[in-house]
């Protein structure tokens, strides 16, 4: 998008500015154009957020794509097709005084009656020696983009969740060793990923243990966990897979938009935040039960309801 373009895009008004291109905002900003409303979509990174680097989606949408990224990728379009404005800027902070609200990008600010915050999350990082140090020389946050680099390679995952699990499934088919640390004694994810995980004989587990460091040279050569009983182990690798869980992007917003300890913003039932016209749907939200279908959900829900406040 050229400076001319993003010049005629700011100067309008529109009926909403949709901050976020997960699947959330993709789908929020798709409905809210099929009922005749004038949207622009804004994104810092690739469009569709964390759902890129899954591979196996929830069951019920399995028959329609064969991973995140086409998900995506199928929103994308769609929305292209209504003619939404996607704009490929970071959102800076808002301008929340009288009716109209705005977005401040540093190519300008934008304008609209109404906003919805779906910026989603980022991956936690560990936060231990070598974290930084190593980033894209053996930390990794991405099985699906990632994993063809570690064939017949030694890989950590960390965690115990759904994404731990699965990016641990995607790492098998290259790797000839995928070691699971998790500081539980019993993974949190779903029955048929930890079934599936049970039944690799590429996948180990070390359970009630915490990564301590990240060590190498060039590259990662190892990590160290402490375990239970304080023990020091060193599992010998070439790459460290973190999903720890998640951390919302809700920097940019004004102190008038309530969060809660952890910075996710706080909505009422009907997904509204405490400013008046300003939304928040998808991971950024505190409630949010984390699954596709719910990223959905809240998308035309949260349109269905700025549908019916605009009439």
């Amino acid at each position: 998008m050229d400076k001319f373009q993003e010049s005629v895009l700011e100067k309008k008004i529109y009926d909403v500015l949709v901050i976020g291109e997960g699947v959330s905002g993709l789908t929020a900003a798709y409905a809210l154009a099929q009922k005749g409303l004038e949207v622009a979509t804004f994104e810092a990174g690739l469009f569709g957020g964390l759902v890129i680097s899954i591979c196996e989606l929830e069951p019920a949408l399995e028959q329609r794509v064969l991973c995140g990224a086409e998900l995506a990728a199928e929103l994308m379009e769609a929305n292209s097709r209504l003619g939404i404005a996607s704009i490929q800027k970071a959102v800076l902070g808002l301008k929340i005084e009288g009716e109209i609200k705005q977005a401040v990008t540093a190519v300008g600010i934008f304008s609209a009656h109404q906003i919805v915050i779906a910026s989603g999350a980022k991956l936690k990082n560990l936060g231990v020696p070598g974290e930084a140090d190593f980033e894209g020389r053996g930390v990794s946050k991405c099985a699906a983009c990632d994993g063809p680099m570690y064939q017949k390679q030694e890989v950590v995952v960390v965690g115990g969740g759904d994404s731990a699990l699965q990016e641990a499934l995607v790492l098998a088919r290259y790797c000839s060793n995928v070691h699971l640390v998790h500081r539980g004694s019993s993974f949190r994810a779903q029955k048929r990923f930890v079934e599936k995980v049970n039944k690799s004989p590429t996948i180990s587990t070390t359970w009630n243990a915490t990564v301590k460091a990240i060590t190498g040279s060039a590259m990662v050569e190892g990590v160290c966990v402490e375990l239970a009983n304080g023990q020091i182990q060193d599992i010998p690798c070439t790459g460290i897979f973190v999903y720890i869980g998640l951390a919302p992007n809700s920097e940019f917003l004004p102190a008038a938009i309530e969060l809660s300890n952890k910075g996710f913003v706080i909505t009422d039932d009907k997904l509204r935040t405490t400013v008046p016209g300003i939304w928040a749907i998808g991971a950024v939200r505190y409630g949010y039960r984390g699954l596709l279908s719910d990223a959905i959900e809240e998308g035309y829900h949260v349109a269905d309801r700025i549908y019916k406040d605009s009439k």
